[in-house]
């Protein structure tokens, strides 16, 4: 038995459904940068940026990033410093390269326009299956299917699948349902939209508030709070990361990283041993299954830079690198005393 397809609105219950969507949405949908004026390009940007970041966190990126690369040439044709520079902040990095690359075969193969079919779309750097029918949608209003978190959430309880939704089942489960729904010539970007807000909204992972939700009377959890099932997190593995801070004549040294992650950012240079005096700055943070405490030591100029290491000056330093943010926070810290 398919635990979704026996609850698989039928197609004259997907229209009553979006139907609903789309009055609730009129009304309650949120006031966001990218929905004001629905470009192409605009889409792109939020949707590598919304990529496991909040909305209230992308909004001043969003648009301190409109301003600086207006247009998806201003983006190609910039150098991946300055790339880096206005993505600091956001973590991922590799999002940030992506859509940079994205940009550029945006520009060389399809004349700066971005295209509409999501055949195409999946084809470009960092553009995987959800991204591809968001952009179709939000920015073409093609009927096209889009799941992420919050939608995953809203249609697992739609259709109680008792599936994990980060399995091969449970993800096939949820794309068959979200494409069930779909309008059939256009209309994808409210649809898709009213989707994406009514989880973020009402169907919340924690507390629903399925008295006031508009399509309440189709769902057919009775456990919303339940679902979507998820498969175990791994366990954290905690890791230890020694920092320098160094400084001569008002200037900090720093170190270029190199590797997919985080290639082209600067960080405190490390330590191999640490010293046994305290640390001037200690955090914890978290990088995908580990949990990371980072200690910074003061420690006096010995040598010469290496060829991947730099100094910078103090009072330019957080304005003039692109920082992981760890070793921001770190900088932010320190500079402040």
């Amino acid at each position: 038995m398919n635990p979704v397809s026996d609850v698989l609105p039928s197609n004259s219950e997907a229209q009553v459904i979006r139907a609903k969507l789309h009055a609730w949405f009129l009304s309650h949908g949120r006031d966001l940068p990218w929905r004001r004026l629905p470009s192409p390009y605009a889409v792109l940007v939020s949707e590598f940026m919304l990529q496991q970041t909040q909305v209230a966190t992308v909004i001043p990126y969003f648009e301190r990033w409109m301003l600086r690369f207006p247009t998806v040439e201003a983006l190609a044709n910039a150098a991946e410093s300055d790339v880096l520079q206005h993505w600091q902040g956001l973590g991922y990095y590799s999002r940030a390269r992506n859509l940079h690359a994205a940009a550029k075969v945006v520009v060389a193969q399809f004349g700066a326009e971005l295209p509409s079919d999501p055949a195409l779309l999946i084809k470009l750097p960092g553009v995987g299956a959800y991204t591809a029918g968001a952009i179709a949608s939000f920015a073409f209003d093609r009927p096209a299917a889009a799941v992420d978190a919050n939608i995953a959430r809203v249609l697992a309880r739609l259709g109680d699948l008792r599936l994990a939704v980060d399995s091969t089942a449970g993800a096939a489960a949820l794309w068959e349902h979200a494409r069930g729904l779909l309008p059939e010539v256009s209309g994808g970007r409210e649809h898709t939209s009213a989707l994406m807000e009514l989880g973020a909204l009402v169907c919340t992972s924690k507390r629903p508030q399925c008295l006031v939700c508009p399509i309440h009377e189709h769902c057919h959890t009775r456990e919303p709070e339940t679902l979507p099932f998820k498969a175990p997190r791994k366990g954290s593995v905690r890791l230890d990361e020694d920092a320098a801070w160094i400084v001569k004549n008002g200037a900090l040294l720093l170190e270029q990283q190199t590797g997919r992650r985080a290639g082209g950012l600067w960080k405190l240079p490390p330590l191999q041993t640490r010293p046994d005096t305290e640390p001037v700055f200690q955090t914890v943070y978290p990088f995908t299954h580990h949990r990371i405490t980072l200690r910074v030591f003061e420690e006096n100029p010995i040598g010469s830079a290496a060829p991947n290491q730099r100094w910078f000056p103090l009072p330019e330093v957080l304005e003039g690198a692109a920082l992981t943010a760890p070793h921001r926070r770190a900088l932010e810290s320190l500079l402040a005393r």
